[in-house]
C-alpha cells in the first residue's frame, strides 16, 4: 500500500498536486494547509465534523475512486488523526 507523498491537506490527507488544490483564507489568498475540499474563505466547510466522521467521509471517497475498503479505511486511520487538524497536544 502506498501512502501519498509530499504535502497533504491537513484535514483530509489529499495531497496538493497544483496549486488550485488548495483552500482559501479569508482575504482569498491560497491557504498552504488545507485542501479546497476542507477550507474556503478562511473556514472549514464541515466545522462540527469529528475526526472519526472524517474518516468515514474519506472511506467513502476511496471506495468511489476504485481503492478496496479496507484498503482505503486503513489509510484514513493511519494518516488523518496525525494531521494538524486533527493532532492531539
Amino acid at each position: 500500500m502506498e501512502f501519498p507523498q509530499g504535502p497533504l491537506c491537513q484535514s483530509c490527507g489529499m495531497p496538493f498536486q497544483k496549486p488550485e488544490d488548495h483552500g482559501t483564507n479569508k482575504d482569498g489568498s491560497r491557504n498552504n494547509e488545507y485542501c479546497h475540499h476542507c477550507f474556503q474563505g478562511g473556514r472549514f466547510l464541515d466545522d462540527c465534523v469529528t475526526v472519526q466522521e472524517k474518516i468515514e467521509k474519506n472511506v467513502k471517497i476511496g471506495v468511489k475512486m476504485g481503492m478496496p475498503e479496507e484498503t482505503a479505511r486503513h489509510m484514513a486511520v493511519k494518516i488523518l488523526p496525525n494531521l494538524k487538524r486533527w493532532k492531539k497536544g
